[in-house]
């Protein structure tokens, strides 16, 4: 194999690649991703056979960590989007946070929003009332667009069940209630600086909202929106329950072994407590649509979660390669010194 600083030299190449690949030609990630760990492998002079078990080890471990958790969530996502519970969500906010405060209200519901529900998707649901809210408040798209934007993002990056996380606490073997815990606390001033940046920085460009409807029009539309407890069940009980887990760590000696600690164990897993989420995710719907939630609603979550499942895997498999090649050590070495 080759030297662990030209590994490393390697690598950014590779990513660079990645970039260029999938911003420059639109071409499909997954497909990028496997290309790049065989050329990888075959730079860094990995022998063949290495290069192939790497890729499916890699591939098929992150997605037997993280598959049903990522499935589960985008269900919950999409019947939240559907029955307009992530609404619910953000109205329970404003009226907490106050109309005067609409940006840090938005901030908030972003941050809320985005755990479940892919923050490109929750920015589309929650435009139309970002929109009517900069109207009602006369404040500046730019100022609502922003603060939106970065606490959607904010728990995008940092909080499961989004993919990205539970790719990054597969691949590197974390607990996973442990990433939930610590990325609920470190996204919340990474929100802030967002929030901030909103109402100090992006105030300077006066953007008038292209209205499609009014809040109230928009709220009619809706109808009778759902309670903002029941909207909050599926996402707050099993990142709870994923908690309690951890906390039956038996390194943490806060759950003692036995019976309790066996119990938290097995309804704290991510693939039990999300379930139990997307159960809860269904009293959020009417009589009337519960068919259409079970078959139409679940299988377009289903789909939104294949291209996603798709990428992480391959993402996997390019970390699988990365870890068999010659810069980890080199980096820790490195590092240490």
């Amino acid at each position: 194999m080759v030297s662990g600083g030209l590994a490393v030299i390697y690598l950014i190449v590779a990513i660079l690649l990645i970039i260029f690949l999938t911003s420059r030609f639109r071409m499909n990630a997954f497909i990028v991703l496997l290309v790049i760990s065989f050329l990888y492998g075959l730079a860094v002079r990995l022998p063949l056979g290495k290069i192939i078990e790497n890729i499916r080890s890699g591939f098929g471990g992150t997605l037997g960590y993280i598959g049903i958790v990522i499935v589960a969530g985008t269900i919950i996502g999409t019947i939240l989007e559907k029955t307009g519970g992530a609404l619910s969500m953000t109205n329970a906010i404003l009226k907490l946070v106050g109309s005067k405060r609409s940006p840090l209200a938005m901030s908030i519901a972003g941050y809320v929003v985005s755990i479940p529900v892919f923050c490109d998707s929750g920015y589309v649901i929650l435009t139309p009332l970002n929109k009517a809210l900069a109207k009602k408040t006369d404040k500046s798209m730019a100022v609502m667009a922003v603060a939106l934007a970065t606490g959607l993002y904010a728990t995008h990056c940092l909080v499961p069940p989004t993919p990205g996380p539970i790719a990054a606490a597969g691949i590197l073997g974390a607990d996973l209630g442990m990433v939930i815990g610590l990325g609920l606390i470190v996204s919340i001033p990474a929100m802030i600086a967002g929030y901030l940046w909103a109402v100090l920085f992006a105030k300077k460009y006066d953007i008038k909202p292209v209205l499609e409807e009014s809040y109230d029009s928009l709220m009619k539309k809706y109808g009778k929106l759902p309670s903002a407890w029941l909207s909050f069940m599926p996402l707050l009980i099993p990142i709870l329950l994923i908690l309690l887990k951890s906390l039956s760590n038996p390194r943490l000696n806060i759950i003692p072994p036995g019976k309790w600690a066996d119990f938290f164990n097995f309804i704290g897993d991510p693939v039990t407590a999300l379930l139990i989420g997307v159960f809860l995710s269904l009293f959020l719907v009417k009589k009337e649509m519960l068919g259409e939630a079970v078959h139409g609603w679940m299988a377009d979550g289903i789909k939104n979660a294949a291209i996603i499942l798709a990428i992480t895997g391959a993402g996997g498999a390019f970390g699988a390669i990365l870890k068999s090649s010659p810069m980890g050590d080199f980096l820790g070495n490195t590092m240490s010194g």
